[in-house]
């Protein structure tokens, strides 16, 4: 029986690789993001290849209004969530705490932290009334050890972290799984946005070192995904091999 999955940030790296992963097994897809145009080609060349229903909504998960409206506005058809993967996320800037811009706090924190709460709560109801559901929490390395000029980035990873182990509590009862994944250097569009566009210090950053890429998150996702209704991977930690956690990393001279 095919699952339908919701996946928020689809429109580039991890959650891109996810709906191409989820769609190659025959799931059906809610994709999200801010970049209608990219949704629409991504569910256009998805659908040529799998045969699968695709529905697709632009919006930023900041926008709680935005995000009610869309779940509250499902189908039937489509209210039947099983797979919640909170992917929506950003870095903005690098800078010490005292440099920091604050717009860039406020939107790491709207986005990375209200951003997930808002879909969550949106969603969950959905998932108690059938008494079944896996959310997957989009989490970071950067949510487990505070680095040098992390700060509100760091934070609001940390509050996922907690959010993720929270909602795992406090969901056990309506039988809804719930997963964080961490990862380490992932080479997407992360680097671009951080760096507000520099392309030489977004590349810069995986100098050196091979990193792993959105289908290695996909991978892993899915297989989580698919394990047996009675066991449920609470939180996984994952980064290429020539890293260690958020401080250690093996470059290549």
């Amino acid at each position: 029986m095919n699952k339908i999955v919701l996946i928020t940030g689809a429109t580039s790296g991890i959650g891109e690789a996810c709906a191409e992963k989820f769609a190659a097994a025959g799931d059906n897809l809610i994709i999200t993001g801010r970049r209608a145009e990219r949704l629409e080609e991504l569910k256009s060349r998805l659908q040529k290849t799998h045969p699968v229903k695709i529905l697709t909504a632009s919006f930023d998960v900041q926008d709680r209004k935005a995000v009610e409206s869309f779940i509250a506005g499902l189908s039937e058809e489509w209210q039947q969530i099983d797979i919640l993967i909170n992917n929506a996320g950003l870095a903005a800037g690098r800078d010490f705490f005292e440099d920091a811009d604050i717009e860039d706090w406020e939107r790491m924190l709207n986005t990375n932290v209200h951003g997930l709460l808002y879909v969550s709560k949106a969603v969950v109801p959905l998932m108690i009334a059938r008494k079944k559901g896996h959310i997957i929490n989009m989490g970071s390395i950067a949510g487990k050890e505070v680095y040098e000029k992390g700060n509100v980035y760091c934070a609001s990873k940390f509050a996922v972290d907690a959010i993720n182990r929270a909602m795992r509590i406090d969901l056990l009862k309506h039988n809804i799984k719930v997963t964080g994944i961490h990862p380490g250097a992932v080479e997407t569009e992360f680097s671009l946005v951080r760096f507000r566009g520099d392309e030489t210090k977004a590349a810069n950053t995986y100098t050196g070192i091979i990193p792993l890429i959105g289908s290695d998150i996909a991978d892993t996702i899915f297989y989580c995904a698919g394990l047996p209704e009675h066991v449920c991977i609470n939180d996984l930690i994952i980064t290429c091999t020539q890293q260690a956690d958020a401080f250690y990393i093996y470059k290549n001279a």
